[in-house]
């Protein structure tokens, strides 16, 4: 009697069978979240304007009928920064025209295939409030990574910055600071974000990637748009290509000089959310050679315009009638 066992052979038409079940249910995934975004687009339409810069559009929400223009400004991967920032600027427009300029791949804007130097990231943003008619000079809020683009704007063009009103913003330094994000970990939640599968987040996931679902600071109106916007603009590749320019970015504003001249107040989280060690004191010493500066450190995580609206509109009003 043979001593060898006989192995069970898997028929050919199961095998075929198995591969095939990942196939259909990634194309099922793809075409219910396609179906998905093109009725969300029907529904919640940009409530701002879309003007073209380099063939490609961009959204531009603007309110308010003051004599200067606050500029808000993105951080990194914020889906719809419209209403991102709506509890701070919500609280402006008594006495400031506002304008939210969205990026590529950001809220209702289009996604691009141009780089993400900040060159290109400032002279975008530059057109889409000239072609809106908006007027220099402006007050920027810029939020986390965009403060290099802010900064970026008052080295490069002094004239058309009145101060910067920094919401936990990076500067050259902070970039050290920050842990490296694991490019794998990167690329997986964009996979997840374009096949939709963000959708079958669970409830307790959703508030705690989007903190405003659970804030009584926008309306419940407000939370269903940000939440479709956030399955069409959440990972996009813009967000994905600006990780790779960060470190370049953060060296080309590190050549150029402090705009010591630009009056800035800096409204500073503890880095605790986003574990940083220093990062109080980077944004700090930033300041300490400027001739106009003010910082305030909040108790609160990084999104400091959510939790502390009230006192940071309080303040950034009070700074910009003394910096006049």
């Amino acid at each position: 009697m043979s001593g060898k066992k006989k192995m069970l052979k898997i028929p050919g038409t199961i095998i075929i069978i198995l591969l095939f079940i990942p196939v259909v249910l990634f194309f099922a995934l793809l075409i219910n979240h396609t179906n998905q975004l093109r009725e969300e687009a029907k529904e919640y339409l940009p409530p701002g304007r879309i003007v073209e810069v380099n063939d490609k559009k961009f959204h531009i929400y603007t309110e308010g009928e003051g004599d200067i223009t606050l500029v808000f400004m993105a951080g990194h991967g914020t889906s719809n920064p419209t209403l991102d920032f709506k509890p701070l600027w919500i609280k402006m427009i008594d006495e400031y025209r506002i304008a939210v300029v969205e990026k590529s791949g950001y809220g209702w804007s289009e996604t691009s295939n141009s780089p993400r130097d900040v060159d290109t990231l400032l002279e975008e943003t530059r057109k889409v409030l000239e072609l809106s008619g908006e007027k220099a000079p402006y007050v920027l809020f810029p939020h986390s990574m965009s403060g290099l683009e802010a900064i970026y704007w008052a080295q490069k063009y002094p004239d058309e910055v009145k101060a910067i009103i920094g919401l936990d913003p990076c500067t050259p330094e902070t970039i050290d600071l920050i842990p490296e994000p694991q490019k794998i970990q990167i690329y997986l939640m964009y996979f997840i974000s374009r096949l939709g599968l963000s959708r079958f987040m669970p409830e307790s996931e959703v508030g705690e990637n989007l903190p405003l679902m659970e804030s009584d600071k926008i309306s419940e109106e407000d939370k269903n748009q940000y939440l479709a916007v956030f399955y069409k603009s959440a990972f996009t590749k813009d967000m994905l290509r600006e990780i790779n320019y960060l470190k370049v970015n953060a060296e080309t504003v590190a050549n150029n000089e402090v705009p010591i001249n630009t009056p800035m107040y800096f409204f500073i989280s503890d880095g605790q959310e986003a574990n940083v060690t220093g990062w109080k004191e980077a944004l700090t010493d930033y300041l300490s050679t400027n001739f106009f500066s003010k910082y305030m450190h909040l108790a609160t995580g990084h999104y400091v315009h959510y939790e502390k609206a009230d006192i940071i509109a309080e303040e950034a009003k009070a700074f910009l009638k003394a910096s006049k």
